[in-house]
């Protein structure tokens, strides 16, 4: 029986950070991992392929030159899907390569089989060749990641009717879409396909899409996605989807409505990936969408055994799962760690990009803190002229009494990029009035910090006192 400090079930972010984490303090470290290649969802199915995507997306359709040379612009051939998945597998096999060599680099063995518990410190992992292994681990961190959630009423075919998974494997793009869940992933999806050309019906139960997103972002969101042809129907569930002998997809609604398309992409949800961990042995268990409960140091019910990104939930962003990965082996092993969840920053790869950190509107609004906002619009902005994005904003929200900065939103170019100028004056409680006194390059978006500040301060001093 091999023996083991820590072993992580996961090569995925959260589950390749803590292994590497653990490894740097002297640790002996084994990674337990499914497939035949490392990097999880994240990187063979997730966030580095549809991030990539949609790069490809932008170049090709040339939709950034519409907002330089007219809407009429239009790429000069029709993009097929092998065109726009050539870059995607580069990347993916890149980032597959610099995983492996971190885990050499660090000496952290790699275990390729599907890994069970036999007690709680104890992992089988039975091979791809049909060989098992036991291994014998100190401490166990749970990073087996999530896969898309299915619905028993969805026929899902790969073809017709798909997840997002599957996405990356279609023959061709569709030129009627429907998208059900008006979530992360559907919004970008619902972005991409609307600026290949595609007809995209949106599909969410929810009165509006992201609803954790600051109202005035969202509403700039849809507008934008509006004008590129996206419909939504908020407000409505799916009670049926059915696929005609020609291949056409009807789905139908509770509110009696049909949609018919080429394809539907079904984008609610998703489902942790411990259904085989047979987490009863280590007297755990996963809530119904697969999920393991831990507390504030990623500690389950059991100490010594951890879990770590989007098995346990939300807010499963790949950057976070990288964070609540180092922290879990930072703390199993006596390491003190500092970590500012309240400053993590979410950016959603929509077309045009968001960003937020801090607090939304609604939060202050329901917190009865007092506050005031400064907005800058990358129209007033000669960098946003220059890559000719007109239609972006940068929102500021600062305390009205003491001007400390509580919230930064952006939806544009650069927005995930721009976030972190704010991010960095939160971490340091700055006031608005850090960025009217820094001097800014011009030209260049991050201008938008200063504008914006004096926008809010105009508005703070316009009020007089009651």
């Amino acid at each position: 029986m091999k023996q083991y400090d820590l072993l992580v079930i996961g090569t995925g972010p959260a589950g390749h950070h803590g292994a590497i984490q653990a490894a740097k303090l002297g640790k002996n470290v084994a990674i337990a991992e499914m497939k035949s290649c490392v990097g999880g969802a994240c990187i063979n199915t997730g966030t580095i392929p549809s991030k990539t995507l949609r790069e490809a997306v932008l170049h090709l359709s040339g939709f950034k030159q519409r907002g330089l040379y007219n809407i009429s612009y239009e790429s000069s051939h029709k993009i097929s899907m092998d065109e726009l998945l050539q870059r995607v597998d580069q990347v993916i096999r890149t980032e597959i390569g610099v995983f492996n060599n971190q885990f050499r680099r660090n000496g952290v063995d790699i275990l390729t089989g599907r890994a069970s518990f036999v007690d709680p410190h104890v992992l089988r992992i039975e091979g791809l060749d049909g060989d098992t292994i036991t291994c014998h681990a100190e401490y166990i961190l749970i990073a087996s990641g999530t896969r898309p959630a299915h619905s028993d009423s969805i026929p899902f075919d790969g073809v017709n009717v798909f997840d997002t998974d599957a996405m990356l494997n279609l023959a061709s793009l569709p030129k009627l879409l429907t998208i059900v869940g008006g979530g992360v992933i559907g919004v970008e999806y619902a972005c991409m396909a609307a600026a290949l050309g595609a007809q995209v019906t949106m599909v969410e139960r929810r009165p509006r899409i992201l609803d954790f997103v600051d109202d005035q972002i969202v509403e700039a969101l849809s507008y934008h996605m509006r004008s590129q042809g996206v419909t939504f129907r908020l407000g409505e569930e799916v009670d049926e989807v059915k696929i005609t002998a020609d291949g056409k997809v009807c789905a139908k609604l509770k509110s009696k409505k049909q949609i018919w398309s080429d394809a539907l992409l079904y984008a609610v949800g998703r489902q942790g990936n411990t259904d085989s961990l047979n987490l009863s042995a280590a007297g755990l268990e996963a809530d119904n969408r697969g999920r393991i409960q831990v507390n504030e140091t990623f500690q389950t019910a059991v100490p010594h055994i951890y879990a770590a990104g989007d098995v346990v939930g939300f807010p499963s962003l790949a950057s976070v799962s990288m964070e609540q990965g180092r922290l879990a082996a930072c703390h199993a092993f006596h390491n003190p760690a500092v970590s500012t969840p309240e400053l993590f920053p979410y950016g959603i790869y929509a077309i045009p990009e968001i960003s937020f950190v801090g607090k939304t509107e609604a939060q202050l609004t329901e917190a009865d803190v007092p506050y005031e906002i400064g907005v800058a619009h990358y129209r007033e902005i000669a960098r946003g002229q220059i890559i000719g994005d007109t239609t972006g904003l940068l929102k500021l929200l600062f305390h009205r009494e003491t001007r400390r900065l509580l919230g930064v939103h952006i939806i544009g170019e650069g927005a995930t990029e721009l976030i972190h100028i704010g991010q960095a004056v939160l971490a340091f409680e700055g006031a608005v009035d850090f960025f009217v006194n820094t001097v800014f390059n011009y030209p260049t978006l991050a201008e938008c910090y200063k504008v914006a500040a004096f926008a809010g301060l105009n508005r703070l001093n316009y009020s007089g006192e009651l």
